[in-house]
């Protein structure tokens, strides 16, 4: 679900038979959208701090863990490149071009790639399901099925104005307690105070594409939350989702203290909350999702670093 557009489209030639083996690869990895991967394991990266941070840490399921997150995502981004390209819902995009949109691969192929994703996905969670708890296959699936009816099916919610509520709930809440439970066989409050904040982050970087995107998805009739929103109101629950998180890392900071060095992605968050605050459009926003981006991963990084000297320096 997450979106990242920051990067340089390729300049996909007009005969296809004259590219390369190199430049197709290179080309299926641009579409795999590889930005986007290290914000979609971060929570999966602090679930599995927290774990560690109880004293029940297993370096394989967090592998698998990892690796649920990273194919879910790539099957995510290929779902959409399929799904917006053949509604045509790319063509006028602010973004670089996608693999359908710009007739780089044709749509049966994106389709294939999804499903190899999800496929692959699918393989780590049943792994992790048969090591832990039976009952999660049913998380998987319907992780795998937000991924697909983001923009796909005859009425794909994120057209309908619930991407952002699914992308919390599942990239963020679901990946980071979900990582910690399949280690402990629990839940605990920190837990789903983490996958809080990595909900809200993640859901940031959607909040951020959509926003850049509110002109053009709006002549499409992709009723994205901004569009019902509205460009004022969208730029407020952006600067929300990236304000709160730092309030839920002082209530975190009661069991694990040095959690507090996230505090030190504020500067540069606030940064990001300036550039939204001039009412910047288009691809004028396009450093604001990738610092979105670059926020989620580093919050990541650093929760799970504080988490882990809070065992180490702290515990009795």
């Amino acid at each position: 679900m997450l979106r990242s557009d920051d990067q340089t489209s390729l300049s996909f030639r007009s005969d296809p038979s004259t590219v390369t083996r190199f430049e197709k690869t290179k080309i299926w990895i641009e579409g795999s959208r590889p930005r986007t991967l290290p914000a979609s394991v971060g929570p999966a990266l602090l679930g599995g701090a927290l774990a560690y941070g109880v004293g029940s840490f297993s370096p394989l399921k967090e592998t698998l863990a990892v690796g649920v997150a990273m194919f879910l995502q790539i099957g995510t981004n290929y779902a959409n490149d399929y799904s917006d390209g053949v509604r045509g819902t790319d063509e006028k995009r602010s973004g670089p071009r996608r693999l359908v949109a710009s007739k780089a691969a044709s749509p049966s192929q994106v389709k294939t790639a999804a499903f190899i994703s999800f496929g692959v996905a699918s393989l780590f969670g049943l792994v992790l399901v048969i090591l832990s708890s039976w009952w999660l296959i049913f998380v998987g699936v319907l992780s795998v099925l937000a991924g697909w009816y983001y923009t796909g099916g005859k009425r794909p919610y994120g057209y309908l104005g619930f991407g952002e509520v699914f992308t919390f709930v599942f990239f963020g809440l679901v990946e980071t307690v979900f990582t910690f439970y399949v280690q402990t066989n629990r839940f605990v409050l920190n837990d789903i105070a983490a996958g809080t904040i990595e909900g809200m982050l993640v859901t940031a970087i959607l909040v951020a594409n959509n926003l850049r995107d509110i002109p053009t998805d709006r002549v499409s009739n992709k009723m994205t939350l901004a569009v019902r929103m509205g460009d004022l109101r969208t730029r407020l629950l952006y600067e929300s989702l990236m304000i709160v998180p730092y309030v839920i890392a002082v209530f975190m900071a009661l069991t694990y203290p040095l959690v507090l060095v996230t505090f030190a992605t504020a500067v540069p968050t606030y940064g990001l909350i300036k550039v939204v605050r001039t009412k910047k459009v288009g691809r004028d926003l396009i450093p604001v999702l990738v610092g979105t981006s670059k926020m989620v991963l580093y919050n990541s990084l650093l929760l799970s670093l504080g988490v882990i000297l809070s065992k180490v320096l702290f515990s009795s």
